[in-house]
């Protein structure tokens, strides 16, 4: 029996994708070009955000912030798992996978928070216009965005040292990265105590987010259903049909794999869920917020414009 915080010397080895060897080669192109479309449509909304004067509101504030978490939690697991299924190397030392599951819990986490703040900013612009700019004060934005960011570090540093206490039998992990659920199924002696407190946790970091976003929509369908012209009500629904679609994206995911018993999480459905909200949902951030936004692209337009014309 090993102990996950002793045996820093040695390392745990990734089994990814190699139970499927045909596909690995497979799996590398595809997502070497989704990591690659994630990197330049969330980088382009990063950069849209900062240069155009018209984009300078709370709701594109965060969204950058949001752009900046999808960037940071892809390129946490991606660079990994293409080595990985290049067969290079599938181990990872005892400190990488603790810096691993540390970074992408926080990530995770900060995500969750940032999209109850993104809801509570499209509660605030439907149900409150007449008082939105009083209401979301850059000032308040930026606190919002820190108290999120701290949030979820907190929540990832109390479920890392906990994870960290347990002792685990095996240096074989299932999966592609180092993900929490994974080293539950390691675990090697009655962690019930153990685990029934990172399961509070994730209820907190998870759960109470997703209760009060649902409470948030529930006001703005109300104030929604109060607008008498059609127009009116196309462009509140608009408003906030892209929000609701990523946070159903983020939320079903995160569902699936920490707020079900470790008894019957799947190790094999784990990893494709894992390659959903690794991969495909942060490169879908972009399109979904942009695709069908006229601000983004007359911003778009104008800093190709300045760029063209200082050229």
């Amino acid at each position: 029996m090993e102990s996950f915080n002793t045996s820093l010397g040695g390392g745990f080895i990734l089994v990814g994708f190699s139970d499927w060897p045909q596909l690995e080669i497979i799996f590398f192109i595809y997502i070497l070009i989704f990591y690659s479309f994630t990197l330049f449509g969330n980088t382009a909304i990063i950069t849209l955000s900062r240069k155009d004067p018209q984009l300078h509101t709370p709701m594109y504030f965060f969204l950058s912030h949001l752009s900046f978490l999808d960037l940071c939690f892809t390129t946490s697991t991606v660079p990994q798992l293409l080595i990985n299924l290049r067969g290079l190397d599938r181990t990872i030392s005892y400190g990488g996978c603790v810096a691993q599951l540390l970074i992408s819990l926080a990530l995770g986490s900060t995500e969750s928070l940032l999209l109850v703040v993104m809801a509570f900013d499209r509660y605030a612009a439907v149900c409150r216009p007449l008082h939105y700019t009083t209401i979301m004060h850059p000032l308040l934005c930026q606190a919002l965005a820190v108290v999120s960011w701290v949030g979820g570090l907190m929540n990832s540093l109390i479920q890392t040292s906990l994870m960290m206490t347990m002792p685990l039998c095996g240096r074989r992990l299932n999966h592609f990265f180092c993900e929490m659920p994974v080293f539950l199924k390691l675990a090697c002696e009655d962690t019930e105590g153990t685990e029934a407190k990172m399961f509070v946790a994730r209820v907190v970091i998870v759960a109470i987010p997703a209760v009060l976003i649902l409470g948030s929509y529930a006001q703005i369908s109300r104030a929604v259903l109060k607008v008498k012209s059609t127009a009116g009500r196309r462009k509140a629904i608009g408003t906030c049909g892209s929000h609701l679609l990523v946070v159903s994206l983020f939320y079903g995911s995160a569902t699936y794999t920490y707020l079900q018993p470790k008894d019957s999480y799947s190790e094999s459905k784990g990893k494709f869920v894992a390659l959903f909200y690794t991969i495909i949902t942060p490169m879908l951030n972009p399109l979904i917020y942009t695709l069908r936004n006229k601000d983004v692209k007359g911003a778009l337009w104008r800093v190709l414009g300045r760029g063209t014309a200082t050229g």
